[in-house]
């Protein structure tokens, strides 16, 4: 059984509660239901007292927050999150409001091993279907974002799998071209994902209604971004392709950031093989050290297989900064950074570095060999 076959739809089986979603998305221990329907008035009016008092009607007694398991824990720092986002998207610190958040939002961090405000797990995936569905606006657009992102996931729960496969294989052997391609059909979701975006999320409903959302919010003297779409970790599938040993400074530094928006996994993930060598350098240096003029049969099947993930990666990247630069064009443009804290321009450079690592694979692909005998 794969990581995948543990979050695709159907019963959740998996020990790891952060993977058992239905459960998440069905727990309510803060009674919040009733409440967050109203959420999307309250946003559309700017009513601060009213979302003040919101907030301060959730915050539980920190007793009852050291009996929840980690699911009841998840699904808490989900509900307090949409009150949190949409007290600062007003204006407002939400702790400078409500100073008793503090401790709980501390708590809840300590129980799921997260950061201490809710991320786009909390708002996406972890978040209720139908009528129960937690929403900054109400909008059909809010929904199909919400939507675009969750149908990513078990993709990239399930590359987590395959990469790490591919860290432990050279390009000689034949599971090296089967790990790759596993990856490329998990990665075609990101793909068929922004397509989906494109297609139903207005880039002037993003910019001007649903980014203020996603403002980053002062606990105890440090800023923590909102549960933005940028937070997916795409980075998963970079580090052992191309990233651990070929990225950039400017790359790295974002990385660093990101990094810690993920759940503890992913994180060790990202510790394991930070330092690794990537398939693209173990493909290049298998490439070089052939003499001969016939490649054996499973390093040009490595080569295919490489190439094809990085295109996908690079189709991917090339849509992204399409919708970027609508949104934070001049029209449009709110903020100079992106919602998860990059500007438009790291799009460009890790787009580079994709495209870069896709032509190496091909021209080492396409160097001349010496003749048969």
């Amino acid at each position: 059984m794969t990581l995948y076959d543990l979050v695709a739809p159907g019963p959740d089986t998996c020990a790891e509660p952060r993977y058992r979603i239905t459960e998440i998305r069905d727990a309510d221990p803060l009674g919040a239901d009733a409440l967050l329907a109203a959420l999307p008035a309250m946003n559309r009016d700017a009513d601060v007292p009213a979302l003040t008092v919101a907030l301060r009607a959730l915050v539980p007694e920190p007793d009852r927050v050291a009996e929840w398991c980690v699911i009841e824990a998840l699904a808490a720092m989900r509900d307090l999150g949409m009150l949190l986002g949409s007290l600062k998207r007003h204006g407002v610190q939400p702790l400078a409001v409500v100073p008793e958040v503090l401790p709980v939002l501390e708590e809840l961090a300590r129980r799921t091993d997260m950061v201490p405000r809710d991320t786009v797990h909390h708002y996406t995936a972890w978040n209720p279907l139908g009528p129960r569905q937690r929403m900054y606006t109400g909008d059909e657009m809010e929904g199909h974002l919400q939507e675009a992102v969750r149908m990513v996931f078990p993709s990239l729960v399930a590359a987590l799998d395959t990469c790490g496969q591919l860290a432990r294989l050279e390009p000689y052997d034949p599971g090296f071209a089967l790990a790759l391609d596993r990856t490329a059909d998990h990665v075609q979701a990101m793909v068929d994902s922004i397509d989906f975006t494109v297609a139903n999320v207005s880039p002037a409903y993003f910019a001007g209604t649903l980014r203020p959302y996603f403002e980053e919010i002062d606990v105890a003297g440090r800023d923590y971004l909102g549960p933005a779409a940028a937070q997916v970790p795409l980075w998963l599938v970079d580090l052992t392709v191309w990233q651990c040993d070929r990225s950039h400074p400017a790359y790295d530094a974002f990385l660093a950031e990101s990094v810690e928006y993920s759940l503890p996994s992913w994180r060790a993930f990202h510790a394991t093989h930070r330092g690794g060598v990537s398939a693209v350098s173990k493909l290049s240096a298998a490439l070089s050290w052939e003499t001969v003029h016939r490649l054996p049969l499973p390093l040009v099947q490595s080569a295919h297989s490489l190439a094809r993930v990085l295109r996908i990666l690079k189709t991917f990247r090339a849509r992204h900064i399409g919708i970027a630069r609508k949104a934070y064009s001049d029209e449009l443009r709110m903020y100079d950074q992106g919602s998860g804290g990059a500007p438009v321009a790291l799009l460009r450079s890790v787009l580079d570095l994709t495209r870069d690592n896709e032509t190496l694979v091909r021209h080492a692909m396409e160097r001349p060999r010496p003749t048969a005998a």
